[in-house]
């Protein structure tokens, strides 16, 4: 057997990087978005489309040549989608073909999907990269029902998927429903179901701009096959509604006057973030905020909503020392998690829609300030305020509370790099190796993380430089597995025209929730490097039955039952080669890894998706 190449990078050399010094700001807010912020308090317009929204037309019919999808098609058209996903179905046939023929299949171009879940999922993750919605096309009944867990992801993580479901009532068959959406209605934010051509136009805007309102979340359109196919008379008029985003909603001046005078008053003031950088330009805010205060961040990865190389980016610790909290889109944050006596301040635009979902549960949060507003827009606001009241003794105070964060941030990172050097050299591979071996090889480029950032146990997110919007989409908001693969291939897609490089960590069992997504990323040839944490369980799950085990004094050495995957073990690396991808493994050297990496990443920058199944430790 030949020697492993040498690895990029073995444990002396990675504990010598020294970790980016804690008392350095972030040099410049602009370098950390890739799009032009959106002005204060608007809803980005999808690109392409004129601020003052899409202009409303009248279609004159001139011949019976025309079908009604064709009409929907000059309908959805000037919404902007880049591209509908697809599972196909004979409810929808009318759709389908106007979208290939009538519109040549480009904005919207069909992405062919193998499951609905997946359809929605990769609808999901394209749009925390874009901020533009796409319409996920699948059957009402049967596909929405394979499809509402990936509907509910997206509801908790306030995304605005838009669904359109092939029904048939006129002529019902097997897979008609009366009302389709009833099984998902919880956890859509509206839905309707169009009689008319008329009434289609109308609906079809509005769930847009349902869905782009904040708090943002899917909304769904029900077609009926023969609306779809039944032929528009000649001499027919029919208007398309004009398309103007909301100004989102914005908080109260006299609370937000408030709010900043506590915030600049206060001795140890925490800035705890959640899905408050809904744009670009939210995460320039939320660093202006935090700089202008020189206070406390802590961010949930619930997106990206602040650098993880800030030194004023801290651990979730300091939420017990806070005198004032602000939670920016955090409803979930209690005053248990608090010292008595804090101030707690909420601005949310989750208070604004009634219906809770897993992460909210309904709950009261007992605010001493609530605000429901959207926190992005009403930031602007707050930074003026914050501005007029910071005297030049306040100033002095800041800029000492920054030298302690900083010196705090500052352990953190090199107690993370010593941590990440146990176990350097063990097979199996140690999720932080894995970790700093990709670093190493990607810090140049412009990267991005399309899957969850503490997948591999948080390796990523302790040891990579996040800056950008785009550097990770955070989690589902739901939790549930199956998310990652198709959401990871979304978020590529949007990555593509970018020429970015987009990094999946995957975990195993939540692959094998959606495998068929592999082939919808080869047959698009959307590039991406997909990297397996493949511990060859659930692992979680085996630690769960061996706490309880050991509480009943029982034998924890059975517990892997019913959570292993062996007999046989999964081979992904053939597994993603049989549906299109390059593909490498298992590599459980450690010594492996850097050159295998190295060769991944010139076939996914030849535009190709590649996967390396690395078989690594437990967590």
């Amino acid at each position: 057997m030949e020697e492993p190449e040498k690895s990029s990078l073995d444990r002396r050399s990675f504990l010598k990087v020294a970790a980016t010094s804690g008392a350095a700001l972030v040099a410049s807010t602009q370098a950390l978005t890739a799009q032009q912020p959106a002005p204060a308090g608007a809803v980005a317009a999808p690109a392409g489309m004129a601020a003052q929204g899409v202009a409303e037309t009248t279609v004159e019919v001139l011949s019976e040549e025309r079908h009604g999808s064709d009409f929907m098609m000059d309908v959805l058209k000037p919404l902007g989608f880049d591209y509908v996903t697809i599972n196909p179905h004979s409810d929808s046939g009318g759709l389908q073909e106007s979208i290939i023929n009538y519109t040549g299949n480009k904005n919207p171009e069909l992405i062919t999907c193998l499951h609905e879940e997946a359809a929605v999922a990769i609808a999901h993750g394209f749009f925390k990269i874009e901020g533009k919605p796409l319409a996920a096309l699948i059957y009402s009944s049967v596909g929405l029902q394979h499809a509402s867990m990936a509907v509910y992801s997206a509801f908790c993580d306030r995304v605005p998927v838009y669904l359109l479901l092939g029904n048939s009532i006129e002529n019902p068959n097997s897979r008609s429903a009366q009302d389709p959406v009833g099984m998902a209605r919880d956890f859509t934010k509206w839905d309707d179901s169009p009689v008319s051509l008329s009434h289609f136009a109308a609906s079809a805007v509005r769930a847009y701009s349902v869905a782009m309102t904040p708090p943002q979340m899917p909304v769904a359109i029900t077609v009926d096959k023969s609306l779809q196919e039944d032929r528009i008379p000649a001499g027919t008029k029919l208007h398309i509604p004009k398309y103007t985003p909301n100004t989102a909603p914005q908080g109260d001046s006299a609370a937000v006057a408030e709010v900043a005078r506590l915030l600049v008053s206060a001795e140890f003031p925490v800035l705890a973030v959640e899905r408050a950088a809904r744009t670009a330009a939210g995460l320039k805010y939320i660093i202006e905020l935090a700089e202008l205060l020189q206070a406390a961040v802590v961010d949930t990865i619930q997106r990206m909503n602040f650098p993880s190389r800030h030194p004023l980016s801290q651990e979730s610790s300091v939420l017990r020392t806070a005198d004032v909290v602000l939670a920016l889109e955090h409803p979930l944050l209690s005053r248990s998690s608090l010292k008595p006596g804090a101030k707690l301040i909420s601005i949310s635009s989750f208070d604004l829609f009634t219906r809770s979902n897993y992460w909210h549960f309904g709950k009261y949060q007992e605010a001493d300030v609530p605000i429901a507003a959207d926190a992005e827009a009403t930031l602007p606001a707050l930074i003026e305020q914050v501005k007029r009241l910071i005297t030049s003794d306040r100033r002095i105070a800041f800029a000492a509370r920054r030298v302690k964060l900083a010196e705090a941030h500052q352990k953190s990172r090199e107690r993370d790099r010593v941590l990440a050097s146990h176990g350097w050299d063990s097979s199996p591979i140690s999720t932080a190796r894995i970790a700093a071996e990709l670093w190493e090889q990607i810090k140049t480029k412009d990267w991005s993380l399309v899957s969850r950032s503490d997948g591999m146990s948080d390796w990523a997110w302790k040891l990579w430089d996040f800056e950008r919007y785009y550097h990770h989409i955070g989690q589902s908001g739901s939790v549930g597995i199956g998310y990652s693969n198709p959401a990871a291939v979304g978020a590529a897609l949007a990555n593509r025209k970018y020429g970015r490089l987009s990094i999946n960590l995957q975990n195993d069992g939540d692959l094998m929730f959606q495998p068929g997504t592999l082939w919808t990323a080869a047959h698009h040839k959307i590039p991406m490097l997909t990297v397996m944490h493949n511990n060859r369980s659930y692992n979680q799950e085996v630690m769960v039955v061996a706490r309880m085990a050991a509480e009943r004094n029982r034998d924890i050495s059975r517990c892997h039952f019913g959570n292993v995957f062996d007999k046989p073990h999964i081979d992904y690396a053939q597994l993603a080669r049989s549906l299109g991808w390059y593909s490498e493994g298992p590599i459980d050297n450690p010594r492996e890894l850097g050159p295998a990496i190295r060769r991944a990443l010139a076939v996914v920058e030849r535009g190709e998706p590649a996967l390396l199944d690395t078989i690594t430790q437990p967590n």
